[in-house]
């Protein structure tokens, strides 16, 4: 099944318009396509919370990473500011999703 994006007037894909796709081209009820998408992404948002890597095949990973502490500097004032550690997700996109965007087939 191919998912047409000829509607979308932004350049920013919406959760909103991925429930419009889902109700369109597939045929859920509008209810159904908005429930399903806010609960593909609590799923995805979840794992994540809970220090789980996502992967999606052919899409890509979401990865949860921790930072160390670090010194920082106000750049306004210069003045010297420490950053906590904290926990930040990092996103890499898969080779099929890398060569697609490049316009590049692959011989699969």
């Amino acid at each position: 099944m191919e998912l047409s994006f000829e509607t979308l007037e932004t350049p920013a894909l919406t959760k909103a318009q991925l429930a419009e796709l889902l109700f369109d081209q597939i045929g859920l009820n509008k209810r159904e396509s908005k429930d399903m998408i806010d609960a593909f992404f609590d799923l995805i948002s979840q794992k994540l919370v809970d220090g789980q890597d996502v992967k999606i095949s052919g899409f890509g990973n979401f990865q949860i990473r921790t930072k160390a502490p670090r010194p920082g500097r106000n750049p306004r004032t210069g003045e010297a500011i420490p950053i906590e550690a904290r926990r930040v997700v990092t996103f890499h996109a898969s080779h099929k999703l890398k060569e697609s965007i490049q316009g590049i087939t692959s011989q699969a």
